[in-house]
């Protein structure tokens, strides 16, 4: 070990110290690794600090709905701040060196918090699913109050799936934090906190996608139609003062502005689903497979942590994804960062 770096005492024996005695990475290695994930974890938790002050302080964007992304960015935010840091730890010096209380907590905060982003996700496609096909007696109950009970089941059914496995883990030696790769755990662990979830949000967004083509097709129809009925024209053109290019029925144009914006939201969701899926498939898909099929599959230990971190990453994209898809947000964002800027300076 670094002269410097010195164990508590009491915890570990002669032959630990002689097994921890090589770290895993040279010093360059460290030293980059420590620079990528702390640039994932400044950006995890000001990123989405300022989607929760964005959602806030913005009129444009204080819809009740939008308080799922308020809770969904306070999960990715204890992630960077709680989380990350600690699996930095593990990773750069190759041993767990927190003691078993933490490994404990540190263990259910993680899937906790990896599975209450799932289930958000989730509950955001049911909304979404029942705002466009229960368009007006859905938004009549979609009250702060409502919302806020939903996020409240989020947490209580992601704290119910999480913590239970976790009262067996994998505990051979001191210096070891890991979960128990028990068959059972962890088919039950990806089914329950992935893959069913993954299923349900996929089904609903194509159910979802069906559903607004065919207002689009119903719309264009009836604008097509009424535009060249001479009773529209006649109407257009006492409304527009006889300006020929604004001859057109306000009442269509206003409902498709409407359809444009659910449609514009509906896509940046479905952008973020799918960054979640892409960013923790292959973990675990891996995950998966290596239990099963045990030394058969011979999965590379670095292909498995690779994956292991590019699921981390993921608490990192949705405030890029609101900032490169949504106008409100780059709107928000820009006022918050101007007015940082002023105060520092």
């Amino acid at each position: 070990l670094p002269a410097a770096f010195t164990l508590p005492s009491g915890i570990y024996n002669k032959s630990s110290l002689e097994d921890l005695n090589i770290w895993p990475y040279t010093t360059l290695q460290c030293s980059l690794i420590i620079f990528a994930v702390g640039s994932v974890i400044l950006s995890t938790v000001v990123g989405n600090i300022l989607v929760v002050l964005a959602i806030f302080t913005s009129r444009a964007l204080q819809a009740p709905q939008n308080l799922f992304l308020v809770s969904l960015a306070s999960a990715d935010i204890l992630v960077g701040a709680l989380i990350i840091p600690f699996s930095l730890a593990k990773e750069v010096m190759g041993y767990w060196y927190f003691g078993n209380l933490w490994c404990s907590m540190y263990l259910a905060l993680d899937i906790l918090f990896c599975t209450s982003s799932i289930v958000h996700l989730c509950a955001i496609s049911i909304d979404r699913y029942w705002s466009v096909t229960k368009a007006v007696k859905y938004n009549l109950k979609r009250t702060p109050r409502r919302i806020k009970g939903m996020i409240a089941i989020i947490w209580v059914v992601s704290a119910i799936i999480s913590f239970p496995p976790l009262l067996k883990t994998n505990r051979l030696e001191e210096w070891h934090c890991d979960l128990n790769n028990d068959t059972w755990y962890v088919l039950f662990s990806c089914t329950v906190s992935f893959f069913v979830p993954c299923l349900v949000m996929i089904l609903l967004y194509c159910r979802i996608y069906r559903v607004a083509k065919h207002r689009v097709s119903m719309v264009s129809n009836l604008r097509n139609d009424t535009s060249n009925s001479p009773k529209t024209k006649r109407l257009s053109w006492t409304v527009n003062r006889g300006n020929p290019k604004r001859d057109r029925s306000i009442s269509i144009s206003q409902t498709r502005l409407m359809q444009l914006r659910e449609k514009r939201l509906t896509f940046v969701l479905a952008v973020i689903i799918g960054g979640f899926v892409i960013c923790w498939f292959p973990f675990f898909f891996t995950y998966s497979l290596n239990s099963v099929c045990q030394e058969k599959c011979n999965i590379s230990p670095e292909l498995f942590n690779f994956f292991f971190w590019i699921g981390y990453c993921n608490s990192s994209l949705n405030p890029v994804i609101y900032t490169v898809f949504n106008r409100d947000f780059r709107k928000a964002f820009k006022k918050l960062l101007t007015r940082a800027s002023k105060k520092i300076i």
